[in-house]
């Protein structure tokens, strides 16, 4: 048995095993009063940086449900105003069948006249004014995506004419949707020795518009339109003197360029995992209404075509509003579930399993006190060298 005094490795060693002993205790103590198994990176680094990803996955979908939660009531109040806008629909209706009734009075359809012009007020200052957040919905700046499309047609034509122009209208040949239902015409016009096409842009509620003349054997000519360009080639006219006869050939091509002012319900957690939206125009001019007369029989006879249009384009902007409302609640569902499933998974990487802390807790506990009896046992050791000295 060797006695030395200068150093007492027993004792080194049970301040060594206690020092341990302290720190995994602390650690316990930690955990338990925090409930996370990972308090700094140094706990588990890799488990760190699985972990913050999954609480930003976590935190984007409670957003993204937050987002298509507001997106419903921004789709109720579009609902909401549509549907006031179909009972006025209907109420005009039902004056336009009054008034188209022979045993009305010319004073009467005037009275009629009154309450049908209330009431397309009405539907434009609802169109106008409705509005979520501060953005318009009704007044046609949210419309949607634009497509891009292309069209093309061939116009032959064979017009004998006298000494007085003769017309020739395509029919809306080349016609394309490329902006708020503008529509391109063309229409030839020839008087046996010149021809000329005037290309017109027209749309579902005004006639047509010249926006330009151009000679036929001009060539490529380009005409902007909302956000697409037509460009129409227009091939040489032949005339012949002997029989009046002008034959004219137009090339018509459509292009529209594709733009998008939809709104945009972020309903995911990453980037482009979005929700469009787009409403159609609601205002009294985009329902064909605005100054819509029943003064007359005939007119309120056509009154009612024109109603029942515009019902039917209102009846049908809710229904697709109606069924994107519908997506947006199975969009929370869906959410929802996906929410839980990676919670729990970051849990089991970053949470504390109490009942095993608490276990590693009472052993350390036990430890650090049989540690300090023995710490305090190596430190009465080296008095043994006493009894060498009486």
């Amino acid at each position: 048995m060797g006695l030395r005094i200068n150093q007492n490795i027993a004792a080194l060693n049970a301040h060594r095993n206690l020092s341990i002993t302290d720190i995994a205790l602390t650690k316990s103590l930690e955990r338990l009063s925090s409930g996370l198994r990972i308090n700094r990176a140094a706990d588990d680094a890799a488990g760190l940086a699985i972990s913050e990803k999954l609480r930003g996955q976590v935190g984007g979908l409670r957003g993204a449900i937050a987002n298509a939660q507001d997106g419903i009531k921004l789709i109720e109040t579009a609902e909401g105003a549509l549907n006031e806008v179909s009972s006025i629909l209907q109420r005009m209706r039902e004056l336009a069948v009054q008034a188209a009734n022979d045993t009305a009075t010319d004073e009467d359809r005037a009275q009629i006249q009154k309450e049908v012009n209330q009431l397309i007020a009405e539907v434009k200052r609802i169109s106008a004014t409705t509005e979520f957040n501060t953005k318009k919905l009704l007044d046609g700046t949210i419309t949607g995506n634009v497509e891009a499309r292309s069209a093309s047609a061939e116009v032959s034509a064979n017009e004998r004419v006298g000494s007085t122009p003769t017309d020739f209208i395509t029919s809306a040949t080349a016609n394309s949707v490329v902006n708020k239902d503008a529509i391109i015409q063309l229409k030839v016009i020839s008087d046996g020795t010149n021809t000329s096409v005037v290309v017109s842009m027209a749309t579902s509620t005004e006639a047509p518009t010249e926006v330009t003349t151009v000679a036929a054997d001009t060539g490529t000519i380009e005409v902007a339109v909302g956000s697409g360009t037509v460009t129409i080639n227009v091939a040489a006219a032949i005339s012949t003197d002997a029989g009046k006869v002008a034959y004219v050939k137009v090339l018509g091509k459509i292009t529209a360029v594709t733009t998008d002012n939809s709104l945009a319900f972020m309903v995911g957690a990453n980037q482009g995992q979005v929700v469009k939206l787009g409403i159609a125009d609601m205002s009294s001019e985009a329902l064909r209404i605005e100054g819509l007369k029943v003064d007359t029989m005939l007119n309120a006879q056509n009154a009612i075509g024109v109603i029942d249009w515009a019902i039917n384009r209102v009846s049908t902007e809710r229904a697709k509003l109606g069924a994107l409302e519908n997506r947006l609640e199975h969009t929370i569902a869906n959410l929802g579930i996906a929410q839980e499933n990676l919670t729990a998974a970051e849990s089991r990487i970053r949470d504390v399993d109490m009942a095993l802390e608490v276990s590693r807790l009472t052993r350390n506990q036990v430890l650090l006190q049989s540690g300090m009896a023995m710490l305090a046992q190596a430190n009465a050791t080296p008095q043994a060298v006493l009894a060498l000295l009486r």
